[in-house]
């Protein structure tokens, strides 16, 4: 008798999430849709395969694990820092609105002050899954609306972390029984007292530890061993943290990420749990179509929208009010308040919690579920509006300022495409317009096209897969397309999109494996350069330089672009 629990969730979260996955983004919706309506098929509420729910959301908190520890790998103490000041703030105040809407809801239900107060704070805390996701994909996490949106972000976790220590000392108090005073303090010291002590146990000892224990393990050469000692860094502080000071399993795992910040290994640490991340990140959303029961869209409408309002409109508001109120632009508050429309891990725990304690009804669970769903299925649709949006307002304020010449000359002819302006690009960029190449660049970050238009040269603002954006780079009478962008699956959609729009074109592509040099060449690309291969003959040739082989030997043509 084989106990096979563990592999029917895996294979069946995967299949599943693969399959409508697929299925959305040929009806050009977003993938999470696809893997949220997977989680609805595997759960107990639909006929066929039913998943076991106690292992599928510890599958999902690996995910959650692995990406809030990838975000730390990019997110320094400096620039944690230097967020605090809207970030703290901004947060409780947030919080404390979102908690009030619900309340009053809870209150118009007829459900105790308690059950109003869990249900509010369930409310009021954002996914983290669905916002790094979301900032991951427009490459905004390095930003400072990025920096921005994690820093609230990790407040928000930390007053979750708060709530759920607190809760079961505030059982009794909630629930309208007599409580010990005396005993609430207390519990509120310690726990502040475990958060803090957390905090500088990772400043003193984990920032001198963990980037010293990766540097040694680098030093063996052992590819192997490298990512073992990623992966325990990442798992073994985040279930250290929970099991001795009592924080959560994603806060442990971001400062472990972040204290790894300072070795110089940090990014190929990153790129090692990329593969995981993805994977796992996956889980975390067929998790939460498991829990959801979809009757209560057909017992409970109005009380749905409610709560979908509050999430959607009210968070979004109350976060939008206070980041303009902070005094930071438009562009800014919006992103902001597009991140944190949506609840996710901490609202299923903390409504799990307060189940459980007997504070919150269940019609109260399954709501926050409903919100949760419908939120996480909005929320790509306002960062695609967002998007939009910022290409127009980018668009009008060029033309405000009165230059005489659009983003790209009218008269542009055999002319150079480069996508992504990052350190690769840029550098292209650079090398190409000393020999009085032209050129076009395209960048999804502000901050990268005014870079690039800073160096004298045409940029459009905006994501290179949108054919829109394509079109206003004139693909039809460019001679080259170059993408410097470190994502294979984006590029090779751009370079399928690039090939419809002038089939003559000669596209090469970045590439870091021979698995991505092949997905790009079968997507329509004319070449990709792999840099480690292009490193190695570089390195090969220096040493053929040398008095005692020059001339004797010759290295055959470099293999990295296919």
């Amino acid at each position: 008798m084989h106990h096979t629990s563990l592999i029917a969730i895996l294979v069946a979260g995967f299949v599943l999430a693969f399959i409508f996955g697929m299925i959305a983004q040929r009806l050009r919706l977003s993938p999470l849709v696809g893997y949220l309506i997977a989680g609805v098929i595997a759960g107990p509420f639909t006929p066929g395969f039913v998943g076991d729910q106690t292992l599928a959301p510890q599958l999902a908190e690996i995910g959650v694990i692995l990406l809030m520890f990838g975000v730390g790998l990019h997110f320094s103490l400096g620039d944690l820092l230097e967020v605090k000041a809207i970030a703290l703030p901004g947060a409780i105040l947030q919080i404390a609105v979102a908690t009030a809407l619900g309340w009053g809801m809870a209150y118009y239900l007829g459900w105790s002050h308690g059950a109003g107060l869990v249900f509010g704070l369930a409310l009021s805390v954002a996914s983290t899954v669905v916002l790094l996701r979301a900032l991951e994909e427009r490459r905004l996490v390095e930003t400072s609306k990025g920096r921005i949106a994690v820093g609230w972000l990790i407040v928000e976790d930390l007053a979750m972390v708060l709530a759920l220590v607190l809760l079961p000392a505030l059982a009794g108090l909630l629930k309208g029984e007599a409580g010990d005073s005396s005993q609430i303090w207390s519990q509120l010291f310690i726990t502040l007292a475990k958060v803090g002590a957390f905090v500088a146990f990772m400043l003193i000892v984990g920032r001198r530890v963990i980037p010293w224990i990766l540097e040694r393990v680098a030093g063996t050469g052992s590819r192997e061993l490298f990512t073992l000692c990623v992966l325990a860094i990442a798992l073994g502080v985040a279930f250290g943290s929970a099991e001795l000071f009592g924080v959560s399993f994603a806060l442990g795992a971001f400062f472990a990420g972040m204290m790894l910040n300072e070795s110089e290994f940090s990014h190929q640490a990153a790129n090692e749990t990329l593969p995981l991340r993805e994977a796992f990140a996956v889980l975390f959303f067929v998790s939460v179509g498991m829990l959801f029961d979809p009757q209560i869209l057909l017992k409970e409408p109005l009380e749905v929208l409610a709560v979908f309002a509050i999430i959607v409109i009210g968070k979004s508001v109350a976060a939008y009010a206070l980041v303009r109120a902070f005094g930071k632009p438009n562009s800014t508050a919006l992103m902001i308040s597009a991140s944190l429309a949506q609840i996710g891990e901490f609202s299923f725990i903390l409504a799990g919690l307060g189940m459980d304690l007997e504070i919150l009804p269940k019609e109260g669970h399954d709501l926050i579920l409903a919100g949760a769903l419908l939120s996480i299925v909005v929320n790509p649709l306002l960062f695609a509006w967002l998007d939009r949006k910022n290409a127009r307002e980018a668009a009008a304020a060029q033309e405000a300022r009165g230059e005489d010449a659009p983003p790209v000359p009218a008269d542009i002819d055999n002319h150079v495409i480069l996508i992504g302006y990052g350190r690769v690009g840029s550098e292209l960029g650079r090398l190409l317009g000393e020999q009085k190449v032209p050129m076009v660049v395209i960048d999804g970050e502000e901050s990268l096209i005014a870079k690039a238009r800073a160096a004298g040269l045409p940029a459009i603002l905006g994501n290179a897969v949108d054919p829109r954006v394509l079109r206003e780079a004139v693909p039809e009478r460019a001679t080259t397309a170059m993408l410097a962008i470190p994502q294979a699956l984006e590029a090779g959609e751009i370079i399928a999109r690039l090939r419809e729009l002038n089939p003559a074109l000669s596209i090469v592509a970045r590439a870091h494996s021979d698995n991505e040099v092949k997905h790009l060449i079968e997507h329509g690309a004319d070449g990709a350069v792999m840099a480690e291969r292009e490193l190695a003959h570089s390195l090969a040739e220096m040493v053929l330089a040398a008095p005692v082989y020059r001339g004797e030997r010759q290295l055959p043509p470099s293999t990295a672009l296919a």
